[in-house]
């Protein structure tokens, strides 16, 4: 059975909401990770219910299931990029942070969204990494029991250069916080940790609550179409399926908004091929076997 795909709606900012949702259903993608951001469901904005209910018909109307993503840069502060985080030093900040993360699992409950996604934050210069890892603790332990009650499936995301970077730093945190489920985002293992993306899929699959498998180069943190950098896609998608994955597989291309409506099915159409590459590859094994 084919993977179900979705599109992040960071790289469709210079198209309306509406007509981003009518570009990848009628491309063919099976769902959309939303980002709440200033250009798309404004988590602040006037009667974000009747918007969401308004979104929800529409989403169903066009057949496309979601996850929201909640990696606004500017949303929280207009002068500095993703602040505050769950490791800001000032607790009112850190409580922003979590104010943010429950309204948007209040947007995903309202949605019946299949996850809602976010990270730790950088460590502010100075600052003791045990202590922000105290605050990281008691945030998302705060979120994940306010999701719980909403039902709605809490996925974690290690970030390159973030307090929790790779995916073992995932499981130190997942082992403190119950419930916990892994945002993988198979590129940047090319950046950070001990695995590859496909040996990661691999071993965390039980543990997936959301994925993306944009490409990237090794070594840098630059998300790129397939194709354009170092990941060896037909694999990853290969152990996706292979172990069973049925949430949504993301695209994240939030620096090719110019581009949307190229890349948006060009991508879905390089995503499909890498699936068949590995079909193919795996019948040439057992026709030689």
């Amino acid at each position: 059975m084919s993977l179900r795909y979705a599109y992040n709606t960071n790289g469709m900012t210079s198209h309306r909401l509406d007509d981003a949702l009518a570009l990848l259903a009628d491309t063919g993608y099976d769902g959309v990770a939303l980002t709440l951001d200033v250009a798309h469901h404004d988590p602040y904005a006037p009667d974000l219910a009747g918007r969401t209910a308004r979104l929800a018909r529409r989403l169903t109307g066009l057949g496309l299931a979601s996850v929201v993503e909640t990696g606004a840069r500017f949303l929280l502060d207009a002068r500095r990029k993703h602040h505050p985080t769950l490791v800001s030093p000032d607790e009112a900040d850190r409580a922003r942070r979590c104010d943010y993360l429950r309204t948007c699992v209040d947007v995903a409950a309202d949605l019946g969204s299949e996850a809602v996604s976010f990270w730790a934050g950088v460590p502010e210069a100075g600052t003791d990494r045990e202590r922000c890892w105290g605050w990281l603790v008691d945030g998302v332990r705060d979120v994940v029991s306010y999701a719980t009650g909403r039902g709605v499936r809490c996925a974690f995301e290690p970030e390159p250069g973030m307090l929790v970077d790779d995916c073992d730093d995932w499981a130190r945190l997942a082992a403190l916080v119950p419930g916990l489920t892994l945002a993988l985002d198979t590129g940047h293992c090319l950046v950070s940790g001990r695995y590859s993306p496909a040996e990661a899929v691999r071993a965390f699959h039980p543990a997936l609550g959301a994925c993306a498998v944009e490409d990237m180069p090794r070594g840098r943190h630059e998300h790129r179409a397939p194709g354009e950098g170092d990941m060896d896609l037909p694999a990853v998608l290969g152990v996706l399926t292979e172990t069973g994955y049925r949430g949504l597989v993301s695209l994240e291309l939030s620096r090719d908004a110019h581009r949307a409506d190229v890349l948006v099915p060009a991508a879905l159409s390089a995503l499909r091929a890498a699936e068949r590459a590995h079909i193919e590859a795996a019948l040439l094994e057992v026709t030689a076997t």
